[in-house]
């Protein structure tokens, strides 16, 4: 059956859907723990091992959103679909924030597409890959639908953007993010973005989108999105894509120039391998920069530019490999003079709205 050997968590508060997916998915084969509620959720979670959690967001005790948090606290690599009622966009950039695989919007008229983010999280054959892919256009069509709210209600799109965005300072088991971005408008034409893969690699991103509109906070969602993807795919062992710069980004540009958003992107995708501290970078765009930062300074990587992520008759990224010595940083920053003075002296203050300052800004891996 396509889902025998899975053990799932089903958590939902809504008896009779919860026992008509319940009964769905024993159907093809799957093992199902039921929970009405986020703290009966938790009290399951730590009574066995499950291959993935299907929770909703909105519940009585505990919510859906806490519950995930604490999880993924107590096990880093859990695998997670929530379910939103509200359909409301934040909700949804928040599960991903934290940690969610997918998510699905209520009403689930066709229990199939349960399935299939099932099947997707999980990993699966050849022909399930192509299925990944017309999923790929479902969520598409699904994230499509806030896209008018976005673009029209500032107050969303910052609210929506703000929540990607992690804290200044992030300590990693062997390494730590720092940054700062600053903007003038409610929406930044800025995202950066870290994550630990395991205990052998640490990945940092930096984009610029072009034109800065309120699109900006959709392409963040997206962005973040499709890297969520590929990570989920490298914890299944199905592929190594989100680890290579090379191929990450081209795989990024098709995503983007499919999303129907005409948005470009500036960005340099950085891996380092903590073994042997070998960073591996890759670049599209002019606007960003990436350096080695010592006791001498700033030492910039010679990298050529390249097309613009978003651009349909693509080449290809400038890459660049540097294994990294002792006391050495790797840092992504924006044209500005400003910014690396900044960084130099230390100013990281995370996402500001600093109108004496020029938009852009810079982030740093340091070991």
């Amino acid at each position: 059956m396509a889902l025998e050997d899975l053990v799932i968590l089903l958590v939902e508060d809504d008896p009779v859907f919860r026992s008509i997916v319940a009964a769905f998915l024993t159907n093809r084969g799957a093992t199902v723990v039921e929970a009405d509620d986020g703290q009966q959720g938790l009290e399951r979670f730590s009574q066995r091992d499950f291959d993935i959690v299907l929770a909703d967001l909105s519940m009585p005790i505990l919510g859906g959103l806490d519950m995930l948090k604490q999880m993924i606290k107590r096990k880093p690599d859990t695998l997670s679909i929530v379910i939103s009622g509200n359909q409301v966009m934040a909700d949804v950039v928040e599960a991903l924030r934290v940690g969610a695989s997918d998510y699905l919007v209520k009403p689930v008229n066709d229990l199939c597409l349960i399935e299939n983010a099932i099947r997707q999280c999980v990993g699966g054959s050849n022909q399930q890959d192509v299925q990944l892919e017309d999923l790929d256009e479902l969520s598409y069509q699904e994230l499509e639908e806030h896209l008018s709210l976005l673009e029209q209600n500032a107050e969303a799109a910052k609210s929506v953007q703000q929540q990607l965005f992690p804290p200044s300072v992030i300590d990693y088991p062997k390494a730590k993010i720092d940054y700062s971005l600053f903007k003038h408008d409610e929406v930044s034409a800025y995202f950066i973005d870290s994550v630990n893969v395991g205990e052998r690699y640490l990945i940092m991103y930096m984009a610029h989108f072009h034109p800065q509109d309120n699109r900006c906070a959709f392409a963040s969602v997206l962005l973040k999105s499709f890297v969520n993807q590929k990570l989920k795919r490298f914890r299944n062992d199905n592929t190594e894509t989100v680890i290579e710069p090379f191929n990450m980004l081209s795989y990024l540009n098709e995503r983007m120039s499919k999303s129907g958003l005409d948005i470009y992107v500036d960005i340099v995708y950085a891996v380092v391998e903590l073994t042997h501290y070998r960073a591996s970078i890759a670049q599209a765009g002019k606007g960003l920069r990436c350096y080695i930062r010592n006791e001498e300074g700033l030492m910039p990587l010679a990298m050529p530019d390249a097309l613009q992520l978003g651009i349909l008759e693509w080449g290809q990224p400038s890459t660049q490999f540097r294994n990294l010595m002792p006391g050495e940083s790797l840092c992504v920053v924006s044209s500005s003079v400003k910014h690396r003075e900044m960084l130099l002296n230390d100013e990281f203050v995370g996402l500001s709205y600093s109108p004496e300052v020029a938009p852009g800004g810079y982030v740093q891996m340091s070991f």
